[in-house]
Formats: C-alpha cells, sequence, structure tokens
C-alpha cells in the first residue's frame, strides 16, 4: 500500500491511502482558507462522571449539499473540494469541523460557580474517511480489495492517533443513510481521538474484568464459542471472523463481527485476519441490505482497546446496528431507552439472524 501525507490550504492534514500501482499524489489545496481554530471544551457531569463535550463551532458545519456541491468529492478546475486530487482510492483528513482537536487553547479548571464540575480543553483528533471517490457508490459496494485499503487505513489512523498526546481511546466508525444522521451522503467515516475512555468502552471492560476473574477465561471467547456452537444467532462463519447477532441485541438490526483470536484493536490483526474480514463484512452488508429490499441505514462502530489501560481484556469487535425497524417503519428511541438507558427491542435476536441468514 502506497501512503501519502498531504497539507491542506488550512495546514490540517490529508493522507492518500493507495494501491502500488497509483500515481503519486501531488495536488495542492488551492483554496483559501484561514487557519483552523478549534475552541472545543469538555465538562464532566458530576451527577455521572461521564464527559461532554462542547463545540459550538460546529453548528455552521457542511448540511445536506446537494452532490454537485459534495467537500468529499475529488477537486476540479472548477470546484475545489477538501480532497485536492482530481481522484482517489482512500483519503483521511483532518475534519474542518472537529469535536475534538490539538492545539486548542485553555486550562483545566472547573466551569464559573460550579466547582464540581470539571472543564478541560477538548484536546483530541478527529478525521474524515472518504472510502471511495464515486459520490453515488457505497461501502458494500466496494470491491474486497478496498475494502483492505480501507483496513489497512483504519489500523494505520488508531496506531498513529493512539500516539497524539492525550488520545486514551480511538473509535472508527461509519453512518450510513439519512434516518441515522447523516448530513454528507458520500461513502465516508470518520475517527475519534477521544481524550478519555468512553462510558461504553469503561462498562465492556468492568465486565470482562469481572467474568476473568470469576472464570479465569475470556468473556468474549466464551461469548463466541457459545454462539457458534448453537449456531441460531450466527448470520456468517469464517476461517478468522464470526459475524452474529447478539444474544441480548438492542436494535432491531444488529450484528457483531468478532475475529476468532482475541486482539486489541484493527492493528493487531493479521494480513490474513484483514482479508478474511474484507470478505464476510461486504457478505454481511450484502444481506444487510436485503433484509428490507432497501439500502439499510447503520452505524458501524469498531470497539477497540483503549490506548494505556484494559488491553489485555479487551477484544477487538465491529458493531452494526440500524434503527430501521420494517421496510417502512424505524425505531426511535423512547422514555425508557432515553431516559433510563434500558432497551426494549420489537423482535427477538433469532428472527433477525434467521432472516439475515
Amino acid at each position: 500500500m502506497k501512503r501519502t501525507s498531504r497539507r491542506l490550504a488550512d495546514g490540517r492534514e490529508i493522507i492518500y491511502f493507495d494501491g502500488d500501482a497509483a500515481p503519486d499524489r501531488t495536488a495542492e489545496d488551492t483554496r483559501q482558507l484561514p487557519p483552523q481554530a478549534p475552541a472545543s471544551e469538555m465538562r464532566r457531569d458530576p451527577l455521572t462522571g461521564e464527559w461532554v463535550a462542547i463545540a459550538a463551532h460546529r453548528q455552521t458545519r457542511t448540511y445536506k449539499p446537494p452532490a454537485g456541491a459534495c467537500p468529499l468529492c475529488p477537486s476540479t478546475p472548477e470546484r475545489p473540494t477538501e480532497i485536492p486530487e482530481t481522484d482517489y482510492e482512500v483519503a483521511v483528513f483532518e475534519n474542518q469541523f472537529p469535536s475534538f482537536a490539538q492545539g486548542i487553547e485553555g486550562a483545566s479548571g472547573t466551569v464559573p460557580g460550579m466547582p464540581m464540575v470539571p472543564s478541560a480543553p477538548a484536546a483530541g483528533r478527529c478525521e474524515v474517511v472518504c472510502f471511495t471517490s464515486d459520490h453515488s457508490s457505497s461501502f458494500g459496494a466496494l470491491s474486497r480489495e478496498r475494502v483492505r485499503t480501507v483496513v489497512d487505513a483504519w489500523a494505520d489512523r488508531t496506531t498513529e492517533l493512539g500516539q497524539v498526546p492525550g488520545v486514551e481511546q480511538v473509535f472508527c466508525f461509519e453512518n450510513r443513510g439519512e434516518e441515522i444522521g447523516v448530513t454528507l451522503h458520500h461513502p465516508h467515516g470518520q475517527i475519534y481521538g477521544y481524550p478519555f475512555v468512553t462510558p461504553r468502552t469503561e462498562k465492556t471492560l468492568a465486565a470482562a474484568e469481572a467474568y476473568l476473574r470469576e472464570h479465569g477465561r475470556p468473556l468474549m471467547g466464551d461469548v463466541l464459542a457459545a454462539e457458534r456452537a448453537s449456531g441460531e444467532r450466527v448470520v456468517v462463519d469464517s476461517e478468522h471472523w464470526t459475524a452474529f447477532v447478539p444474544a441480548a441485541a438492542r436494535w432491531p438490526v444488529e450484528v457483531n463481527l468478532v475475529p476468532r483470536r482475541q486482539v486489541p484493536d484493527i492493528a493487531a490483526l493479521t494480513e490474513a485476519e484483514r482479508d478474511d474480514f474484507a470478505r464476510v463484512y461486504l457478505d454481511v452488508l450484502r444481506r444487510l441490505d436485503g433484509l428490507h429490499d432497501r439500502p439499510l441505514p447503520y452505524i458501524a462502530a469498531w470497539h477497540q482497546a483503549p490506548v494505556s489501560t484494559g488491553r489485555d481484556l479487551s477484544w477487538l469487535r465491529l458493531e452494526v446496528f440500524s434503527v430501521l425497524r420494517s421496510a417502512d417503519k424505524l425505531k426511535y428511541l423512547a422514555g425508557s431507552e432515553s431516559g433510563m438507558a434500558v432497551w426494549i427491542n420489537d423482535v427477538t435476536p433469532e428472527q433477525i439472524a434467521e432472516r439475515l441468514r
């Protein structure tokens, strides 16, 4: 794979990931952009201990532009975009409207008048990952070779962002479909470098630690073995990966893709595991789109180990879920889910797994 790092007009980094036969990436960003001045802040909720990012500058971010004004398409002489090249394979660049960023000024302290509410600059990094230059395509329409390039890009960014001072967790994800909240239709995902371990990961690590202490075995290893032995919720099983609907699925459509071997993050996957993932994931996405005979809106979220804690407890997995509960109905988060985080599913995991098979 060929990796090329360049700079956009406002100083943000853009990185191209290409096959060996791709041309050199030398195009310059011709736009007149002011230097980046991110001003995100984070405050910790004293009632839950969870950090909340305050990023008021994101109110002006790009919102549902027409295809002819897409900022993620390749540049043309008439219309320069976020990606200066006239074509590309996979491109990753720093988000112009980041929730977390480097170089934020300010000191840690507390919210004025609220000594129990710590505050700090939201230091970290947010990146955009463009999977293809084809605006009308999708991740599921990519070739295996292109998916493999994306996996290598995720691995590269996981390693690099993990070395950014202050970053404690790297989160790679894709949102697809307006029903999910997508405001740019070009096939893309994002990567967050958080300055803390996320609440979801903290709970996962606590459960894994308690199970290991009681049983002497990794929790996900036993879950995976039980799912494969039962087969009732398994959707795809391969040499290196198993895709299954979790037994306690929250969403009307939910699939976990889990490697057979315990690894902490994407960067730890072998060449064979990355190749096999490309095949299995494309298979799963094809099944998801066939579920209601329409492109399925979904979120694909990589659960990786934090940078400096819990790595021996973590087991990499990709969680794919959708809010679409039937061909023409959405699952809205109601009072129980939004207010108390107590989930109620309208379909059994076994039913959805059978339909996906």
